[in-house]
């Protein structure tokens, strides 16, 4: 005798006031949130008179382009060439991410599939760093740049970002959730190591390495250098900006104008990567 189930999808009965509170509750506090954000475009276009104006606008009344000139022209007259801070910017952000996107997926592959002496040491060691803050780290790792000589050179910064603990545990997490059959099936088709690593499980981890991706790009794009880097044609932009800045109170329109600058490409890379992040913090992962 055969007998057929029905399964029904329980649907969430929701009245029509209680979508429009809660609609209107999410648009409140995105609302609430994104308000430094509408602050700092504003800013970035307020003449001097409105920027120190009491009590603060939060919209500009008179918009100008002024500030953005001025940054211009003071960056125009400085001895070493703005698009210099721009390449070492780019050149540490980029080295910095790439380095550790590979290093942490590779280190975490063996940690998350397979079964070796120390394993859990190795892991036990990787949470508890990520437990210390930078500045509990920042003579040891300025100690240890000394000693390899890279102190007042671009790897200062970029090494130690090879070493981003979070990164390895985000990727050891989520690689944990690709089924062990697919990896068998690889190794019996005769694929070695190296091509199950990049041709299954980083196509697979993919939201994983992209939302790392945004955090430490955020990190190293805001990083001035201060204590391993000391030549001025190796500064980054951050560092550019705080001399801006630190003009006086006569640059404040000019350090809005910046502020907007340095915000906008961390901001533009996580608007075309979003999804991909939402899906990493969300998924449950593939199962066996």
């Amino acid at each position: 005798m055969n007998i057929t189930f029905q399964l029904r999808k329980k649907r969430v009965n929701r009245s029509f006031m209680g979508s429009f509170w809660m609609f209107a509750f999410l648009a409140a506090v995105g609302a609430f949130m994104a308000l430094p954000l509408v602050y700092a475009i504003n800013a970035a276009f307020k003449p001097l008179d409105e920027i120190f104006l009491f009590p603060p606008t939060l919209f500009v009344r008179n918009p100008t382009l002024n500030n953005f000139v001025d940054l211009m022209t003071l960056l125009g007259n400085s001895w070493v060439p703005f698009s210099r801070y721009i390449f070492n910017t780019v050149f540490i952000t980029g080295m910095g991410v790439i380095g550790h996107v590979i290093l942490a997926s590779a280190a975490a592959f063996p940690l998350a599939k397979y079964n070796f002496p120390g394993k859990t040491i190795l892991f036990t060691t990787v949470v508890l760093s990520l437990m210390f803050t930078p500045a509990v780290t920042a003579i040891p790792n300025y100690m240890i740049m000394s000693w390899i000589g890279f102190i007042d050179t671009y790897w200062a910064v970029i090494v130690p970002a090879f070493a981003f603990p979070l990164g390895l545990y985000l990727m050891k997490q989520f690689m944990e959730q690709i089924p062990d059959a697919l990896l068998e099936a690889a190794k019996i088709d005769g694929a070695s190591e190296y091509r199950i690593f990049w041709q299954i499980i980083m196509p697979n981890v993919r939201p994983a390495w992209l939302t790392l991706i945004i955090l430490l790009f955020q990190l190293l794009w805001g990083t001035d250098g201060n204590g391993f880097i000391y030549s001025e044609q190796l500064k980054t932009l951050h560092f550019a900006s705080n001399q801006i800045i630190q003009g006086g109170i006569a640059r404040a329109g000019v350090g809005a104008a910046v502020a907007l600058i340095l915000m906008s490409v961390p901001i533009t890379l996580f608007i075309f990567t979003q999804s991909r992040i939402i899906e990493t913090m969300a998924t449950s992962g593939m199962k066996d």
